[in-house]
C-alpha cells in the first residue's frame, strides 16, 4: 500500500489546492520557512508550529513527494503533531518539523546536508532538528557541522544515538495501557498484534512482542526486514495489501502516516491501534469517531511514540541518560490509560481528548509566562 504522507491533514484529501496561509491559521502555525539552493539541489521547509514551551524541535524527513505543495503540507501537519507530543509529554520544547523535497539516493550529499545546516543556522535556535525517514546519523554529522542547532547524534560525537529504541520502549508501553483499556489485562500473550512496518521502531518492537509470546504479523516494503522479523522473532510475514485486513486483537502502525482512513477503516479487524506512525489519522476528527463508533480503542499517535522527541530533548539539553530515558518512556503507560479513561468517560474520541489536554497545558504555561 502506497502512502501519501500529506493526506493526513483535512484539507489535503479534499481534491482543490491547498493555501498553505489558511492551513497556518487553522491549526495556529507561527512560521514557515522555505529555503532553495541550485548548486546543491536544495529545496527544504521548516514548518514551525509553537515556541510557547520552548524552541521548537523535530526531526527532517526527506522525500519525493509528489509535489512541492505536498511537502510543505506535511511539515505544517508533521510540526503540529510535534507541538502536541512535547506538551502531553511534559517536555519544555515546541513543535517544529522540516521537509526535504526530493529522492535521497540522487542527491543528498555532503555539500547539500551542509547547506540545510546554514538554513538552521539563520534561524538563530528557534527550530532544533533530529533525524527522521530517510535522514540518518550520519547525515546529521554534516549538518552538525553547519549549525549547533541539531541533536540525536550519534555517539561518537558526544550525542545518543538513535532515539528509534527509546521510541519502540513507548510504542510498547502505549500498547500495553490500550489493551488493559479493552481487554482488561495489558498482558499480550497469545495476543495476535499486526505490525506494518518494521525498520528501526518496528523491528524493535516486534522484538518486545515477541518476547511477551504475542502472535506477530508483519509487513514491509523492503523484504530484507521481513526475513530477520521472521527468522528472528518468529513473525508471520503479510503484505502490504494484506496487513489491515488480519483478524488480529492489535494494530500496529509503524510507517508511514494516513493508513487510517475512510477506505481502510472499514477494514480492520482489531480491537486496538497503537503503533510508532506519526499522523496516523487522514482526517482526525472523522477518523478519531470512525474508530470510535466501531469499538476500536485508539491510543493517539503522538502520546505513545513521544519517547524518541524525550531523547533527543534530553541530548540537546544536556541531560542525556538512558536509564531515566526508559523511566520517562514508561510513563507513557499512565499517561495513556488517562486519555483513554477520559475518553471513555465523556464519550469523546480520544483524539480529541488527548488533543485538549496537550493544548490545557500549552495555554496554562502561556498564561505562566505572561504573569512573570
Amino acid at each position: 500500500m502506497e502512502v501519501k504522507t500529506a493526506e493526513s491533514l483535512p484539507e489535503a484529501s479534499t481534491g482543490r489546492s491547498v493555501n498553505a496561509f489558511e492551513v497556518m491559521a487553522k491549526y495556529g502555525h507561527e512560521q514557515l520557512v522555505q529555503c532553495y539552493d541550485e548548486s546543491t539541489g536544495l529545496k527544504a521547509v521548516i514548518g514551525i508550529h509553537s515556541t510557547v514551551l520552548g524552541p521548537a524541535m523535530g526531526g527532517t524527513r526527506m522525500w519525493n513527494y509528489v509535489s512541492d505543495e505536498e511537502g510543505v503540507i506535511d511539515a505544517l501537519r508533521l510540526s503540529r503533531g510535534m507541538t502536541y507530543k512535547a506538551a502531553i509529554s511534559g517536555l519544555n520544547i515546541g513543535g517544529g518539523k522540516a521537509v526535504l523535497i526530493g529522492d535521497a539516493k540522487k542527491i543528498k550529499s555532503e555539500a547539500y546536508l551542509r547547506r540545510f545546516g546554514k538554513f538552521i543556522e539563520s534561524l538563530n535556535g528557534k527550530y532544533v532538528t533530529a533525524g527522521d525517514v530517510n535522514i540518518t546519523t550520519h547525515d546529521l554529522e554534516y549538518i552538525r557541522m553547519e549549525t549547533s542547532h541539531v541533536t540525536g547524534l550519534p555517539e561518537t560525537l558526544g550525542g545518543g544515538g538513535s532515539s528509534s529504541l527509546i521510541t519502540a520502549f513507548g510504542v510498547y508501553m502505549g500498547i500495553k495501557a490500550a489493551a488493559k483499556q479493552a481487554f482488561g489485562s495489558d498482558h499480550l500473550e497469545h495476543k495476535k498484534v499486526a505490525v506494518q512496518g518494521v525498520g528501526a521502531v518496528g523491528m524493535k518492537l516486534v522484538e518486545y512482542l515477541s518476547k511477551e509470546n504475542a502472535e506477530v504479523f508483519v509487513s514491509d516494503v523492503e523484504e530484507d526486514r521481513l526475513q530477520i522479523a521472521s527468522r528472528a522473532y518468529g513473525a508471520h510475514v503479510v503484505s502490504t495489501e494484506h496487513i489491515l485486513a488480519i483478524e488480529a486483537d492489535i494494530y500496529a502502525p509503524c510507517a508511514l502516516g494516513a493508513t487510517l482512513n475512510d477506505l481502510t477503516i472499514p477494514q480492520l479487524k482489531c480491537r486496538v491501534i497503537a503503533g510508532g506512525a506519526n499522523n496516523q489519522l487522514a482526517q482526525e476528527d472523522r477518523h478519531g469517531q470512525m474508530l470510535m463508533d466501531r469499538g476500536i480503542v485508539y491510543a493517539p499517535d503522538f502520546l505513545v511514540n513521544a519517547g524518541g522527541i524525550m531523547a533527543v530533548a534530553a541530548e540537546y539539553f544536556g541531560d542525556f541518560n538512558k536509564n531515566h530515558l526508559y523511566q520517562k518512556a514508561e510513563r507513557i503507560y499512565d499517561n495513556c490509560m488517562q486519555v483513554l479513561k477520559e475518553a471513555s468517560g465523556k464519550k469523546k474520541n480520544t483524539q480529541l481528548v488527548a488533543i485538549e489536554m496537550a493544548e490545557k497545558r500549552i495555554v496554562a504555561i502561556s498564561q505562566l509566562h505572561r504573569t512573570l
